[in-house]
């Protein structure tokens, strides 16, 4: 965020600056409108304390950008903010070098499967879910990167290649190592698919210059990808790391063995669905009950393009905006906890807000922008304490839309968002965001909007 710069005539700068760094540390505060002035000598400069009173409702997209790179899989409802439902399509990436080991007609086929890792998961882990698998059969290349794709515009719906149940937490686990040392658990879905694919690949690389199986290009075209979805269960979603198709096989391993002679070996061909190629996540939604009007307060729920937008009456301070100095705008939102039945799963607040200017919010995460501080806002992580999110000083966008528009009233969005912070050499994380997106992980909360609760602080300053 740039600092601001105040510039005074006075010789007493140091007591304006420490009045007004006094101010700035109770804007959270219920604060009167009150004037302070600092008379040296003919110099005059006054500091008044004012409050805008905002207003909010609930609104919903029709969609979000949600091409990523690690999908969310399931359907989960909660007693208070409705049911999500979350499938995935992708392609597979074929890597340079790729194939079979060995060509000649006594490569076999063993098996096919796919396979899906994860860490994290939410909901009952132990309630049955059924996972089924559909080829995709139209090409995703062009698509658009959206929630609302329709997956039976790519995919013949009629029967899956394969299904199979499982739990959240599977019996069929591997340990890994973090990053930090420690040991890790991730859970594995396997799902079996006709050898028939395998065959096809084969037959494919088995051509001169190995067919459409010679570059990763090629290979999408011959090979469109997958659908997931659960087709049983409503209880568990997933946060999938890696998709893997697995080609088992045998072949020939011409005077291999250690007396020189022909032996049979086993292989594996591994592809994944990686950041080169397309994924995306296809999101469902009942979120009627979070849109009904309210005069307390609003909603905001991922991955469900359910925001708060938020009113801003700038035109009610449109004459003080132009005689006056506006210095800190203190802007600060309370969320409500949920009170009622206790339940073993609920969704948690989003960690981080996005306040951007609803003119702003397209092409925000498809570009990969950052927080301007005009346009838009980066809250702290959620307070748990006050249970709130602070978004700090917002004068820059009240001066700057005031001298754009001559002090209109403003509209922006809150949305939940994941982000990245940019790390140094030694790992420790600083407060600087190096990507944010869209948050596709399950969150939501109500944010309190009763009258005088929902308001901009502010500290203006005249000569």
């Amino acid at each position: 965020m740039k600092r601001m710069k105040l510039k005074f005539k006075s010789p007493y700068n140091i007591h304006v600056i420490t009045v007004i760094a006094l101010l700035s540390v109770s804007c959270n505060d219920a604060l009167d409108r009150i004037g302070l002035t600092v008379q040296p000598g003919e110099d005059r400069l006054r500091i008044e304390v004012d409050t805008l009173y905002l207003t909010a409702r609930t609104v919903q997209t029709d969609s979000i950008f949600s091409k990523i790179q690690y999908p969310v899989l399931g359907e989960y409802t909660d007693p208070v903010f409705g049911s999500i439902k979350s499938e995935y399509l992708g392609e597979f990436y074929f890597p340079e070098g790729g194939g079979f080991q060995d060509n000649d007609d006594k490569t076999k086929i063993d098996s096919v499967r796919v396979q899906l890792a994860y860490t994290t998961m939410m909901g009952d882990s132990l309630s049955p879910m059924e996972l089924s698998v559909y080829r995709i059969d139209k090409s995703l290349k062009g698509i658009d990167n959206y929630s609302d794709v329709d997956p039976s515009d790519y995919v013949d719906m009629s029967a899956p290649l394969g299904t199979q149940t499982f739990t959240g937490k599977n019996s069929t686990y591997r340990m890994e190592t973090s990053g930090s040392g420690s040991s890790v658990k991730v859970y594995e879905i396997n799902v079996m698919l006709p050898n028939s694919i395998g065959e096809s690949f084969l037959t494919e690389y088995q051509k001169e210059n190995h067919g459409e199986l010679a570059d990763a290009d090629t290979f999408r075209k011959f090979f469109k990808g997958l659908y997931f979805t659960t087709t049983f269960g409503k209880s568990t979603i997933l946060n999938v790391s890696l998709t893997s198709l697995l080609v088992h096989y045998r072949y020939t391993d011409l005077k291999g063995s250690s007396a020189g002679e022909d032996t049979i070996r086993t292989s594996t061909l591994r592809l994944n669905i990686t950041p080169e190629v397309t994924q995306i996540n296809r999101i469902q939604n009942k979120n009627d009950q979070l849109l009904a009007p309210s005069s307390e307060f609003t909603y905001v729920k991922s991955p469900a393009g359910v925001m708060t937008e938020i009113t801003f009456p700038f035109a009610e301070k449109k004459e003080k905006l132009k005689s006056q100095a506006l210095n800190l705008a203190n802007f600060t939102i309370y969320a409500m906890p949920e009170s009622g039945e206790e339940t073993p799963v609920k969704l948690n607040p989003p960690s981080y807000m996005l306040l951007v200017n609803r003119d702003s919010l397209s092409g925000f995460f498809e570009k990969k922008r950052l927080v301007d501080n005009v346009t838009s806002f980066l809250s702290g992580g959620f307070n748990t304490s006050t249970y709130s999110y602070q978004f700090g000083n917002l004068s820059t966008m009240a001066n700057y839309y005031n001298e754009k528009t001559g002090g209109k009233d403003l509209i922006y969005y809150l949305v939940p968002v994941d982000v990245t912070f940019a790390t140094d050499q030694y790992g420790n994380t600083s407060t600087t965001p190096i990507s944010i997106s869209n948050r596709m992980w399950p969150a939501a909360v109500k944010l309190d909007k009763r009258e005088k609760s929902l308001k901009l602080d502010m500290i203006f300053s005249n000569f």
